[in-house]
C-alpha cells in the first residue's frame, strides 16, 4: 500500500501572479531597496548587531549607538527604544522617532511555548528585579517584555538567558517573531497531537538564521494540538492547528495569511494534512514564499496576508508544493473550530493524573517579583515548570492533586488568581503611552480601573465578555476579535482632544470568526469608557435569547443599543 504521507510528483512549472506595479518581490527580480527599512537590512545583516552591542555599546553607551542600529537592527535582538516620558499622544505622529526615544530600552524575551522550568521563571523575575526596575509583562505572545532596560546591562541580562535557556533573538524585527504554542502541551487530556517536537525544531533551525534574518516585515507563527485553538490560529501569518486524518491520525492543517492591525485578515485555511516530523519543513517553505515574493515596497503592504490575498489559498498552496515543497500535500478537511477561546483559567486535570491550574494576571502586568514569588511557590510545590499563554495569562504545570488546593490559595495571595471574575479574567491590553512609542492613549492602568469598575457594577457576570484594550490601530491586543474592542486615539470632548477610543463589538475567533461591528463615527472618551461599556453590557443582559452570546447579540442589536443611547431595563 504506498505511503499516503508522500504523493510525489515530477516537477511542474507554476505560474506566479504578477502585480501590476513592481513591488520589490525578490523572486520576481526586484531585489534593489524601495525603501529605507529595506535599505538597511541590506546594508547589513541586522544579526551582525549583537556583536556590536556585546563589544562596543554595551562598553561606551547609549551615545555610541548606529542610529540605524538603534531604531532598526537592534529589534533583531528584541530591543526596542521605548516612549520618553511626558509626551502626550497628539505628538506621537508629529515627532521624529528621535524625538519620541528614551534612552532606556524595552526588552522582550521569547517562551515560543516552552516549559519554564523554576529556574527559568526565577531568572525572568530576577532581571526584572535587578535591571529594569521590576517590570515585567506577560504579552499575548508568550513573551516577557521588559522595561528601563540599559544598554550597558544587555550583555549580562543575555547571559542569565543563555543559563536557563532563553533569549530574545528575533523577538522583534523583520524575522520570525516569538511563537505561540498551546500552554497545556503535551499534558493535556484531550490534547489531539502534542507539537512541541515541531516548535523546538523550527526554533533549532530558523531562529538565528540568515536565510530568514530579513523578510519583508515580522513574521508570526502559532501551532497548536489542542481542539480548543488556544494560539489564536486565524491571526497568524502561519499556524499549524492539530487534526486527524482517517487513515493517517493525527496530524496539522496549515493555516496562513492572518492578520489584525489596520487592514485585518483573517488566515485560510488550507485544508491538508501534514505530520508532526514535517512541520518544520512547510513552516520553512510558507516562510520562503513569503521572503521570495512579499511586498517590499510598502511597509504598509509587507505582510503575508496581502500576498495571499493577492493570489488566493489555492495558488498558494500550488506554490509551496510545486516550488517549495517538491510534493503534495495529503488533502483532509479542517478540523472543526470551537467556540471562543480556551485560556485554561483554573484547575485542570492532566492525562498523567496531575493538573495544570491557569492563573490570570490582571491585563499580564506582573513584576519580576512576582516572578521570583512565583517560583518559589513552584519550587515548594514541586511543580514542573510554567507557560505563558496567548492571552496573557500563566498556566503552571504537574502538579500533584493533593497539593492543588494549598497553592490555588498561595497563588491568590501574590494575586494570581485561578478564580479571576469574567472581567478579569477576559481583558487584555497592549503597553500604551507609557512605553510605547506608536501608541496615543494609556492603556494598562486604564483597563486595570476598568476591570475593577466593572466587577463592582457586574459582579455576578455569567458570560465570558472580552475586553481588548489597545492604544493604537496596530492592534497587538487583538482588538477586531474581541467581544469589545477599544483601538486608542485622540477624540473631541466639549471641542477639547482628549484620550479615547474607537469600538469593534462582536469580534470573535473560533466557530464564528469575524472581525468586530464598528459604529459610524462612534468614539468613546477614555473617562466615559466605565459608563459606556455599563450600558452595552447592560442591554446585552436585558435583550438576549436564551443563551445568546455577546458576539452573536451585537450582530442583530438595535445600533441604539450598541452606541449605549438607550438603555434597557434589566429583566425581573
Amino acid at each position: 500500500m504506498p505511503d499516503l504521507r508522500y504523493q510525489s510528483q515530477p516537477a511542474q512549472h507554476t505560474d506566479i501572479p504578477r502585480p501590476r506595479r513592481a513591488e520589490g518581490q525578490w523572486s520576481l527580480g526586484y531585489t534593489e531597496p524601495l525603501n529605507k527599512n529595506e535599505q538597511s537590512k541590506k546594508d547589513d545583516d541586522a544579526l551582525n548587531v549583537r556583536d556590536r552591542i556585546l563589544y562596543i555599546y554595551s562598553k561606551r553607551g547609549f551615545d555610541s549607538i548606529d542610529p540605524a542600529d538603534l531604531r532598526g537592527r537592534m529589534r533583531w535582538m528584541g530591543l526596542y527604544t521605548q516612549r520618553k516620558p511626558g509626551i502626550d499622544g497628539g505628538k506621537t505622529g508629529a515627532l521624529e522617532e528621535e524625538e519620541l526615544d528614551d534612552r532606556y530600552f524595552m526588552l522582550r524575551v521569547r517562551s515560543d511555548g516552552k516549559l519554564l522550568s523554576p529556574a527559568a521563571v526565577r531568572a525572568l523575575g530576577e532581571i526584572g528585579v535587578d535591571f529594569a526596575r521590576d517590570t515585567a509583562d506577560v504579552t499575548d505572545r508568550e513573551n516577557i517584555q521588559y522595561h528601563w532596560i540599559r544598554i550597558e546591562d544587555v550583555p549580562t541580562i543575555w547571559e542569565r538567558l543563555d543559563a536557563v535557556g532563553l533569549h530574545s533573538l528575533e523577538a522583534c524585527g523583520d524575522s520570525p517573531r516569538p511563537f505561540l504554542g498551546s500552554p497545556v502541551a503535551g499534558v493535556a487530556a484531550d490534547e489531539i497531537i502534542d507539537g512541541t517536537p515541531a516548535l523546538e525544531e523550527i526554533e533549532r533551525r530558523y531562529v538565528g538564521n540568515k536565510d530568514f534574518s530579513n523578510l519583508p516585515r515580522k513574521f508570526k507563527t502559532a501551532l497548536t494540538g489542542h481542539p480548543s485553538h488556544d494560539v489564536s490560529p486565524e491571526t497568524n501569518d502561519v499556524s499549524f492547528v492539530g487534526t486527524v486524518h482517517p487513515e493517517l491520525g493525527p496530524g496539522f492543517d496549515v493555516w496562513v495569511g492572518g492578520g489584525l492591525s489596520t487592514n485585518p485578515m483573517l488566515a485560510q485555511k488550507l485544508g491538508v494534512w501534514i505530520p508532526l516530523d514535517e512541520v518544520a519543513d512547510v513552516w520553512e517553505g510558507v516562510a520562503s514564499i513569503f521572503r521570495d515574493y512579499g511586498y517590499r515596497r510598502l511597509r504598509s503592504r509587507a505582510r503575508l496576508k496581502f500576498l495571499v490575498a493577492d493570489w488566493g489559498v489555492e495558488k498558494f498552496r500550488e506554490v509551496l508544493e510545486n516550488e517549495y515543497l517538491g510534493k503534495q500535500l495529503v488533502t483532509n478537511p479542517s478540523p472543526p473550530s470551537p467556540v471562543g477561546h480556551r485560556d485554561h483559567i483554573g484547575v485542570h486535570p492532566q492525562k498523567d493524573g496531575k493538573f495544570y491550574i491557569g492563573v490570570a494576571p490582571t491585563v499580564g502586568r506582573v513584576s519580576g517579583t512576582l516572578l521570583v514569588q512565583l517560583a518559589d511557590l513552584l519550587d515548594e510545590y514541586g511543580a514542573a515548570g510554567a507557560r505563558f499563554t496567548p492571552y496573557q495569562k500563566i498556566v503552571l504545570i504537574g502538579v500533584d492533586e493533593d497539593k492543588v488546593d494549598a497553592l490555588v490559595a498561595r497563588l491568590d495571595e501574590i494575586g494570581l488568581s485561578a478564580e479571576p471574575s469574567n472581567w478579569r479574567r477576559n481583558t487584555m491590553s497592549c503597553t500604551g503611552i507609557e512605553f510605547c512609542k506608536l501608541a496615543i492613549v494609556e492603556t494598562k492602568n486604564r483597563a486595570r480601573d476598568l476591570i475593577d469598575e466593572l466587577e463592582r457594577r457586574f459582579p455576578g457576570l455569567d458570560t465570558p465578555i472580552t475586553v481588548n484594550v489597545n492604544g493604537c490601530p496596530n492592534a497587538c491586543a487583538r482588538t477586531q476579535v474581541a467581544d469589545i474592542g477599544l483601538k486608542g486615539q485622540l477624540v473631541l470632548d466639549d471641542g477639547k482632544q482628549v484620550e479615547g477610543f474607537q469600538v469593534h463589538l462582536g469580534g470573535a475567533t473560533g466557530l464564528g470568526a469575524n472581525f468586530g461591528r464598528k459604529l459610524r463615527a462612534h468614539k468613546v472618551t477614555s473617562a466615559g469608557l466605565d459608563d459606556y461599556i455599563t450600558n452595552v453590557v447592560s442591554n446585552y443582559l436585558a435583550d438576549r435569547k436564551d443563551d445568546e452570546i455577546f458576539a452573536d447579540w451585537v450582530a442583530r442589536a438595535d445600533e441604539e443599543l450598541l452606541r449605549g443611547d438607550k438603555v434597557l431595563e434589566p429583566l425581573a
